[in-house]
């Protein structure tokens, strides 16, 4: 193996391990939908508060009796029911298109058969539809009831894998799924790699801020250059990492 992945597969463990013991794994599911529900739910989620996709997908749910019926909806419609999402008008019509797609291809709508397949082939077939990235295949897979060991990469999970230097400062959020599930074990369960995920995305919205990152109290910040520098800049020199001892506090999510 060359050495510098082992390095980092190293490091990313290190990080695992301090972050699971700020916010306690194993961390809980935090829904158990059927897969096809969970590809409505993390589409309607793109660019869009939590709270907002929430209400959403609730009205949705509420308005038609199943998703076959908002498939055959009049778009309008569908549109006027999901307003408070980002890009209504576009959420609409791909939604529909999406279902449409699965039908066709699987002969029913369903995404249960995913189950029995491996991570990599399920994520290959869902990202062949148009309108479904490796953030939202590994969210499928790995939140549904399929409970899969498919890793998903949000904004804030990809803000500190930048920062410790997991992957470099130029990678884009749909790149860094392979890069950063490859430095993970090969043997790690769907939960293991599930609090990889939540423990990261946990890091980002309580500590790694987007703007003025909480370096002093960051518990991996020896092993992150950038709050190193950070520190250095703003009093010569980076003090020992540590554990907030507020972070334990709440372990709900904050989608």
């Amino acid at each position: 193996m060359n050495p510098d992945v082992q390095d980092l597969r190293e490091k990313a463990l290190t990080i695992h391990r301090r972050l699971c013991g700020v916010y306690g794994c194993p961390i809980p599911y935090f829904h158990s939908l059927d897969p096809l529900s969970e590809l409505i739910s993390s589409l309607l989620s793109h660019r869009t508060r939590n709270a907002d996709s929430g209400r959403a997908f609730k009205a949705l749910r509420a308005r038609y009796g199943d998703w076959r019926a908002m498939m055959n909806a009049p778009t309008e419609e569908v549109e006027e029911t999901i307003q408070g999402v980002t890009w209504p008008e576009q959420k609409a019509p791909r939604l529909q298109a999406v279902l449409h797609a699965i039908e066709e291809r699987h002969g029913n709508l369903s995404l249960d058969f995913l189950g029995a397949m491996p991570v990599e082939e399920a994520r290959a077939w869902l990202e062949s539809i148009p309108g479904i990235g490796p953030k939202t295949s590994a969210a499928v897979l790995s939140f549904s009831k399929l409970r899969k060991a498919a890793l998903p990469v949000d904004s804030h999970h990809h803000r500190v894998a930048q920062r410790t230097g997991l992957i470099p400062q130029s990678t884009a959020v749909g790149p860094s799924h392979a890069m950063l599930a490859a430095l993970l074990p090969e043997d790690w369960d769907a939960q293991q790699v599930y609090d990889h995920h939540e423990i990261m995305m946990l890091h980002g919205q309580r500590c790694c801020f987007f703007k003025n990152p909480a370096c002093e109290r960051c518990a991996v910040l020896d092993l992150c250059p950038t709050g190193q520098g950070r520190m250095a800049g703003r009093r010569g020199v980076a003090p020992k990492p540590e554990m907030a001892p507020d972070l334990r506090s709440s372990r709900s999510r904050e989608r």
